[in-house]
């Protein structure tokens, strides 16, 4: 048996490539868009990807099941259980709980597990050849290292009332189910920490179903399923915007995009057309960078992992938008964004000064100036961490107006007062202020420091 785990920490995403190296033959659990990665596998281990399959729909991610099956010929082996409401609208071999994929000498008998989402699935492996018991179990966002997937986001992202509480009870179900698995199996789940499905990941890439009965937090209310629920549904992290888009565009049948784009660099004559239109302008370079000098009304988001998660939050489906990078970053760019499909890159920049166009600056503020400004009438100290992270523990006189959804809350920010922002670590923060700078509100002050650098000098206060 050949296995491979292949990780995309930008989302905080796993997939998987599964062969039978007698046979040659090979299935990719929940490719990613970029598919070019699970090619380049099977070249180098002479395997052919004749199977292509999904534990359910994603909302965090657009899955490259269609193009790889495209690419390669491989037959898409996805779930039809939850109900017509929850089915894939194009073309595929419909999965029922107890069917099994023959991939080779290798099995994959198909267990339903809803919760997080009503169609989800999981795969039980079985080696042939090596024993007629599974050795491995592929999850999904059912159960992951520490955690068990969120069932709130179709409420909470797609608009779905009341779908929350009956995927918190269909999970409790499920984990039972888990539960009467053996403990030596090997759990590869869907997600690692950082990832928006859940709000307790573990940061190794695998763990057993005894090790999860022992330490996950979900199988401490065997016989509790209203405690169950209620902490299942409390304190989860807000869905990305962009989440609702992926449901849809991994539903319905829409265009391809088979290999990763190419991206002009834009002359100073097509850029100022561009941008004196109004064309979103995101600035990827460095926080610092971004601080010295920036061209007024971009949107700063570093090019980090979290690059494309921001970028969804601020950018739609429809609209056009340029990069500021360097060439050697668009790569790496390109393939964050069309991981979560937004591939509307009308070009890109690399050089901000080449324009003639003034440009500003970010203030930037040290811990012993923001700590003058805390419990002042004439200033407004604002803590753009999500919700739940602020609830957790924050910094005494701030409120929390959580950076993703800024732009709507504009209102809430007394502009007569001195503003200064703040996240964990300043990247955040960083991205509010070009936010609010856009939207007209201008001389904030940021504290890159956070409530990293304010943890080792100082004390948090615990909100009630």
């Amino acid at each position: 048996m050949f296995f491979q785990h292949v990780y995309d920490k930008t989302l905080a995403q796993a997939s998987y490539v599964i062969g039978c190296q007698k046979t040659g033959e090979a299935i990719v659990i929940d490719a990613k868009r970029d598919i070019d990665t699970y090619l380049d596998i099977a070249n180098q281990n002479n395997l052919k990807i004749t199977h292509v399959t999904e534990t359910h729909i994603h909302a965090d991610f657009l899955a490259g099941t269609r193009e790889l099956a495209a690419v390669t010929g491989a037959k898409m082996y996805l779930s039809d259980e939850g109900g017509p409401d929850w089915g894939y609208e194009f073309d595929h071999i419909g999965l029922k709980d107890g069917d099994s994929i023959k991939v080779g000498n290798l099995s994959l008998e198909v267990m339903h597990t809803p919760g997080h989402t009503p169609e989800s699935i999981s795969f039980l492996l079985t080696d042939n050849p090596a024993t007629k018991e599974p050795v491995m179990l592929f999850t999904g966002d059912f159960v992951f290292v520490g955690d068990i997937g969120r069932p709130d986001l179709l409420e909470k992202a797609a608009g779905l009332k009341g779908t929350q509480d009956k995927g918190a009870e269909d999970m409790y179900t499920s984990i039972k189910k888990f539960s009467d698995l053996p403990p030596y199996l090997q759990v590869w789940p869907g997600h690692g920490a950082g990832s928006a499905c859940g709000k307790s990941l573990g940061a190794v890439p695998s763990t057993t179903v005894g090790y999860e009965m022992i330490r996950n937090w979900a199988f401490q209310y065997q016989d509790n399923k209203k405690g169950f629920v209620e902490y299942l549904l409390e304190g989860q992290p807000e869905p990305p915007k962009y989440f609702a888009m992926m449901k849809k565009l991994n539903k319905v049948d829409r265009p391809l995009l088979t290999e990763v784009p190419k991206h002009k660099k834009l002359s100073v004559s097509e850029f100022k057309s561009a941008y004196n239109k109004g064309i979103k302008v995101i600035d990827a370079r460095e926080k610092e960078e971004f601080a010295k000098g920036h061209l007024p009304n971009t949107i700063h988001i570093q090019g980090n992992n979290s690059f494309a998660t921001w970028a969804g939050w601020f950018l739609n489906y429809e609209e056009s938008f340029i990069l500021i990078a360097a060439d050697e970053q668009m790569e790496d760019l390109t393939r964050k964004l069309m991981r979560i499909g937004l591939d509307n890159i009308q070009g890109y920049i690399s050089d901000i000064d080449a324009f003639g166009i003034p440009l500003e600056k970010t203030e930037v503020i040290a811990i012993d100036e923001f700590k003058t400004y805390l419990d002042k009438e004439d200033a407004e100290v604002i803590d753009v961490r999500g919700a739940s992270e602020y609830k957790e523990g924050h910094i005494k006189g701030t409120k929390n107006i959580f950076v993703g959804t800024i732009q709507n809350h504009i209102d809430e920010i007394d502009t007569d007062k001195h503003v200064v922002i703040h996240c964990q670590s300043g990247a955040r923060a960083a991205i509010a202020e070009s936010m609010l700078a856009k939207r007209g509100v201008k001389d904030v002050k940021v504290y890159y420091g956070g409530t990293e650098e304010w943890l080792e000098k100082e004390n948090l206060v615990i909100s009630e």
